[in-house]
C-alpha cells in the first residue's frame, strides 16, 4: 500500500505561563492509503493536538517543527510549511476531521444540508446550487442517514446524537479527502450507536480506500475499527505494532497498565495506574512514564529510552523490551 501520510519527529510547543510545553514530542507515525491507526491514551497525553497539527489548527504562538507529508491528489505536500491560504485547499479537500462533540462542532442555527453545502462550496465555489443540494443529500445518504431529504431540512438539535455524528462524518467527506481524523467520535453515545458509528467509518474506509488516523482512549474500541495501534504518554509515541498483537502481548509497562484498567467481563475488579500524567513542562529527564512505574530501574531515569523492535512490525519505547 502506497504512504498516504508520513510523521517524522513532529514535535509542537504551547506558550504557557509555566514555559514551553510539548503536547506533542517527536512523533513519527505512518498511515497508507486504506488503512486505519488507532492513537490510543489518557487525556493529556497529545492526541488532539497531534491531530490539530495535522490539520493546521494549532493555537495562535504554537511552534512546529518536524515533518509531516501528506500525498494529494496531485503531488505530496509538507503539511509543517504550508501557508493558512495553502491549507485552505488542503483542509476538507485532501485531509478531513470529525470531532469529538458534534454540537459544539455544528452551527446551532444553520440547517444540516447548509452546513455541507458549504463545505463542499469551500473547494467549488463555482457549482450550482441545485448540485450542491444534490451532494449534500449524498453525503448524508453515504453517512447513512436515514430520510437524507428529510435531514438536511433539519437543524442540528432535532437530531439525536448518532444522526448529528453521522452529520459530521458527512459533512467531512463530502469533498472528497483522502485522509480522516476521527477525534474520539463515539465518546458522548450509547454503546448500540457507538458500534454502528465505528462500522460506519470502518466501512466507508474501505470502500472510500481512506486512511484513517482514529484517536480514542477505549481500547474496546480500537480492537473494532483498527488495524494498527499507536499508544501516546505525555506527548510521545511509546508503542506501536498491529492492533491484536499490541493487545494480546502488551510490552511497555503503560499499555499493561491500560489493559488491565479497562472493564472486561472476565476480570472484576479494576486496576488503575497510580499516580497522573506529569505536568508537559516539567517532564522527567528520562522514561516519562517512571515516576508511575511499577517495573522501574535506575537507568530509566537516565535517559528517554529508544524504540526497541519486538519482531518485524512491532516496537516499544522501554529498556525492558
Amino acid at each position: 500500500m502506497s504512504v498516504l501520510l508520513e510523521v517524522r519527529g513532529l514535535t509542537v510547543e504551547l506558550p504557557t505561563p509555566a514555559g514551553w510545553a510539548r503536547p506533542v514530542n517527536e512523533v513519527s507515525l505512518r498511515i497508507a492509503a486504506g488503512e486505519s491507526l488507532g492513537l490510543v491514551g489518557e487525556s493529556g497525553s497529545g492526541k488532539t493536538m497531534l491531530s490539530l497539527a495535522l490539520m493546521g489548527l494549532l493555537p495562535p504562538g504554537a511552534r512546529v517543527s518536524g515533518e509531516a507529508s501528506l500525498a494529494t491528489k496531485a503531488a505530496t505536500k509538507k503539511l509543517t510549511e504550508l501557508t493558512e491560504r495553502e491549507w485552505r485547499d488542503v483542509r476538507g479537500a485532501e485531509i478531513a476531521m470529525v470531532f469529538q462533540e458534534p454540537m459544539t462542532s455544528l452551527n446551532p442555527v444553520m440547517r444540516i444540508g447548509a452546513q455541507i453545502e458549504e463545505a463542499i462550496r469551500a473547494h467549488q465555489p463555482k457549482l450550482p446550487a441545485s448540485e450542491g443540494k444534490r451532494g449534500a443529500i449524498d453525503a448524508l445518504r453515504r453517512a447513512a442517514v436515514p430520510e437524507p431529504e428529510v435531514r438536511a431540512e433539519q437543524f442540528p438539535h432535532q437530531l439525536s446524537g448518532g444522526l448529528r455524528q453521522r452529520a459530521m462524518i458527512a459533512m467531512a467527506l463530502a469533498a472528497g479527502p483522502r485522509l480522516l481524523i476521527a477525534d474520539e467520535p463515539t465518546t458522548a453515545l450509547d454503546v448500540t450507536v457507538q458500534k454502528q458509528i465505528l462500522d460506519l467509518l470502518d466501512g466507508l474506509r474501505r470502500e472510500l480506500q481512506l486512511g484513517l488516523l482514529f484517536i480514542t482512549h477505549d481500547l474496546g474500541v480500537v480492537a473494532q475499527v483498527a488495524e494498527r495501534v499507536a499508544v501516546m504518554y505525555a506527548g510521545r509515541i511509546i508503542e506501536e505494532g498491529p492492533t491484536q498483537e499490541v493487545l494480546a502481548r502488551p510490552r511497555h509497562p503503560y499499555t499493561q497498565g491500560l489493559l488491565k484498567a479497562s472493564p472486561t467481563l472476565k476480570r472484576g475488579a479494576l486496576t488503575p495506574i497510580p499516580g497522573t500524567v506529569p505536568q508537559l513542562t516539567a517532564l522527567p529527564p528520562g522514561c516519562a512514564f517512571e515516576p508511575r512505574c511499577e517495573l522501574r530501574r535506575a537507568e530509566c531515569s537516565a535517559a528517554v529510552p529508544a524504540f526497541r523492535l519486538i519482531g518485524s512490525d512491532h516496537a516499544a519505547r522501554c529498556i525492558l523490551v
